[in-house]
């Protein structure tokens, strides 16, 4: 008997060790909407079905979007009291979440659910720590395509064990599902989730705001530039099926068109997932266009999977460089200040090699045809000094191909 039980956990040992993601979920960047940024947890079976509905309807999964994702608030406040198993909130979800699952599915969309890793969720719902295998189970059982993880109520946890753990789970339960680790770059996750999940929060919480900071009782969350300005540092972490995470989309949900616009382009610029955020019953035509530009998306979604880097900063004006595949590049003129900026860039005093990606801009070597991907307009070559004003807020974002 003794010897059987060390055989046994040898095994559960040995199959601990060695489990790993599912492969191949994301090789570009996960395109989809969640629930959080607009409606914390005044969540329902109802709005599910008219985001599904709209997302088809409005061209959004025409564009790429593909998951809808519910946030915190989708379960009862306690479990199952013989099974132990997550309860979907009988007010929410009257039909049970399988029903929601199924309408989801029934539309050529793909569902995701959230939890936590710790005991509690951070809206006080019921956490996964201690049922993650059981949990895991449920998710297979329910058909779900994607889990976004967070990091409330962990105190005394080792983020890297515990997001293991419910990767394992996962592989376990044998069912293909994007893992999301939302644990917001407190314990350096791109260091060492690439075999754990597809993608990677690497901060807090975004804001409604273009820069800087909003607080709130207990913690805060940052506006657009201040998460750009911490990925720069982060690009070699990211690639297929691995990619760093700075947050879902605030793109309608309050910021001017110009500064929605430039969130967007840097997101695309970055290799970031691409989450919606905003009550997409109620968007403008602004709105929309924006985040169903297909030629902007086509720089995040660029199967090389090359995070942007920032190659100059002056007076307020960043340009933010993207390799693309077949030699291809993206350009970004980046205006932060609250005034209009006129740039001059000489293409061919700009030679840049990417050691990242082994990948050359050369303008003295190669003509590059450049297309404005907001206006559509042609705009010359690489043979001419490139002049443009860049409103306040706002972007220029360029395809440069040979």
């Amino acid at each position: 008997m003794k010897k059987n039980l060390l055989l046994t956990s040898f095994v559960f040992l040995t199959l601990f060790a060695n489990a790993q993601k599912y492969k191949g979920l994301a090789m570009t960047p996960p395109m989809g909407w969640n629930s959080w940024n607009t409606f914390q947890t005044n969540i329902s079976e109802d709005l599910v079905k008219q985001t599904a509905d709209l997302m088809v309807a409005a061209g959004m999964k025409a564009a790429g979007y593909s998951y809808i994702v519910l946030d915190d608030g989708w379960m009862a406040m306690e479990r199952d009291s013989i099974t132990g198993d997550l309860v979907p909130d009988p007010k929410k979800f009257p039909h049970g979440m399988r029903a929601v699952v199924d309408y989801v599915h029934s539309k050529g969309l793909k569902f995701g659910l959230y939890n936590c890793a710790g005991t509690k969720t951070c809206a006080g719902y019921p956490g996964t720590r201690g049922y993650e295998y059981q949990d895991a189970r449920l998710y297979a059982s329910l058909g779900i395509d994607y889990l976004k993880f967070d990091w409330c109520s962990s105190d005394g946890l080792n983020a890297k064990e515990s997001y293991t753990t419910m990767s394992n789970a996962l592989k376990m339960a044998k069912r293909p599902i994007i893992f999301s680790l939302c644990e917001w770059g407190n314990n350096k996750p791109w260091a060492w989730a690439k075999e754990v999940g597809q993608l990677w929060r690497t901060t807090g919480d975004i804001a409604n705001i273009f820069d800087g900071i909003k607080t709130f009782d207990t913690w805060h969350a940052n506006g657009v530039m201040t998460i750009v300005d911490m990925q720069d540092s982060l690009r070699k972490y990211s690639g297929p099926d691995h990619w760093n995470d700075p947050d879902m989309l605030e793109v309608g949900n309050g910021m001017s068109v110009a500064e929605d616009r430039t969130h967007f382009s840097m997101w695309c610029m970055l290799a970031a997932p691409l989450m919606m955020g905003n009550d997409i019953r109620k968007m403008t035509n602004d709105t929309k266009a924006i985040l169903t530009d297909k030629d902007v998306i086509a720089v995040d979604q660029d199967v090389a999977g090359v995070q942007a880097f920032k190659y100059t900063d002056k007076d307020s004006v960043q340009t933010w460089l993207k390799p693309l595949q077949n030699g291809d590049w993206a350009v970004c003129f980046l205006n932060r200040s609250s005034t209009p900026k006129s740039i001059q860039h000489d293409w061919k005093k700009n030679t840049v090699y990417d050691s990242l990606s082994a990948k050359e801009f050369n303008a003295v070597k190669n003509i590059y045809k450049l297309k404005d991907l907001w206006t559509k307009k042609e705009s010359g070559t690489t043979d001419k000094i490139f002049q443009a004003t860049v409103p306040p807020h706002d972007v220029v974002l360029l395809k440069l191909s040979k």
